[in-house]
């Protein structure tokens, strides 16, 4: 145990003071550079519970990890969004019970967790604080990814990894996965008559990893300023749309037009406010016909005539283009980004299609 909680120390520590030194830093990672340095005093503490007290102390790491993540994620899909010192207050509980447990010197053992001793009413305070914690900050953090990236498809026709946040979604359902175990280990561990400390090493074990995770990706990760024109309080959600059917209709042959005559698609930069301003119709109207009358998303829409138009050059015997080359003039802004899409699409690479309708000999 000694072991793993000073490999915690040292990862999230380092990976904290990497993030502090990166240049350019967003706010998300300032957030992320904090929450590491907590945790990092979070394994430090563990540690030298088992030195000084000889026994694992009641932690309320989840307090900690669970709003930080929300915060994070907010940092990533909100471009406005500001480190303030009043976010301070989602720490609160977290630094109110691990100082009061300091101070009571409360041990954590699960033989001796539902004892009604004087601390029995603290125990009680912590695990239920941290289960109020789990139900609050997991669902909030799941929308606001879940939000951003269908915001995403709704307003961008190309999206690099680093604005589609797959990593923090995963991230996110790990953590959700990794809380209901740590809880059905507890209930098992306590019936079970198990190691006490089981919960407690696979709590520590989890977070481990999951600082890995968020460390090797918070460094990596850009801030999405680009981003600026999302979640703006005009873009009003298609859902309260009352658009007569001749709207719609006149609204989806504007749309067809506009990109079947002036192939907007070719440019690798085009957007949802781009579309809204040409055709002067609102960016909600446009989403709206998009998703109930045609069926597809912006990024959808976008991407199909983006690889029609690839698959009719790549099916041209004249053309001798590297393939490469005809995903750039095709709108792609990217080969990774070009290749992710085309596959799909139609289910197989631009490599295999092209071999497909002209088989090597």
């Amino acid at each position: 145990m000694n072991t793993l909680v000073w490999i915690g120390f040292c990862q999230s520590l380092f990976a904290a003071i990497l993030l502090f030194s990166k240049r350019n830093r967003s706010a998300s990672d300032t957030i992320l550079s904090i929450w590491l340095v907590l945790l990092s005093i979070d394994f430090i503490s563990c540690a030298l519970n088992y030195e000084i007290f000889k026994r694992p102390m009641l932690t309320s790491s989840f307090l900690l990890f669970n709003p930080a993540l929300y915060l994070y994620i907010k940092s990533l899909t909100n471009p406005r969004f500001r480190v303030k010192w009043l976010q301070l207050l989602h720490l609160l509980p977290f630094l109110f019970f691990e100082t009061y447990m300091y101070i009571i010197k409360q041990s954590f053992s699960l033989t001796t967790f539902f004892l009604p001793d004087h601390n029995f009413i603290f125990r009680l305070f912590v695990g239920s604080a941290t289960i109020i914690s789990w139900c609050i900050y997991n669902p909030l953090s799941l929308v606001l990814v879940h939000k951003h990236r269908m915001n995403l498809r709704n307003e961008m026709s190309t999206i690099e990894r680093n604005e589609n946040l797959g990593w923090v979604l995963a991230v996110g359902i790990f953590y959700v996965v990794y809380c209901i175990l740590a809880l059905l280990i507890t209930v098992v561990a306590f019936y079970a008559k198990l190691n006490p400390a089981t919960p407690h090493i696979y709590n520590y074990i989890a977070l481990l990893i999951l600082i890995y995770c968020t460390s090797f990706y918070g460094l990596r990760q850009k801030a999405v300023s680009q981003l600026m024109h999302l979640n703006e309080p005009q873009d009003v959600p298609y859902k309260n749309s009352n658009l007569s059917i001749e709207t719609k209709e006149s609204i989806k042959k504007k749309i067809i037009n506009y990109f079947e005559n002036e192939k907007a698609y070719l440019n690798p930069e085009l957007n949802m406010t781009i579309v809204s301003e040409s055709l002067k119709i609102p960016k909600y109207q446009i989403t709206e016909v998009l998703n109930i009358e045609i069926g597809k998303s912006f990024y959808q829409f976008v991407n199909q005539y983006r690889v029609e138009a690839v698959k009719a050059m790549l099916s041209d015997s004249n053309n001798k283009y590297s393939i490469e080359a005809i995903g750039y003039d095709c709108g792609f802004s990217s080969k990774s980004s070009f290749y992710t899409v085309f596959k799909s699409m139609t289910g197989e690479t631009p490599v295999s299609f092209r071999n497909s309708i002209s088989p090597r000999e």
